[in-house]
């Protein structure tokens, strides 16, 4: 199965836990695109685990593990937002 090679922008927390501000990695959706963050990038992993939300083409994800991603789009990976 094809899985694009995707751009992720890492808010500046995690910038300095892998030394760069984007990320690519392999994947077609968003549960995909964590898993392989963290494979690739495991001091990610706290981080992921404790939640993240992610912008697709500047709308905001905080549950969508099935939500597509390809080369195209314009990925952000963010602190989880939180309601009140």
């Amino acid at each position: 199965m094809y899985k694009p090679l995707v751009k992720v922008h890492l808010w500046s927390g995690l910038r300095s836990l892998v030394g760069q501000d984007v990320v690519e990695v392999h994947a077609s959706n968003v549960g995909q695109m964590l898993d392989a963050l963290v494979k690739e990038h495991p001091a990610l992993s706290d981080a992921v685990e404790m939640g993240v939300s992610v912008s697709i083409d500047g709308k905001i994800y905080a549950f969508g593990l099935t939500e597509k991603v390809d080369e195209d789009s314009e990925i952000y990976l963010l602190q989880r937002i939180k309601g009140g």
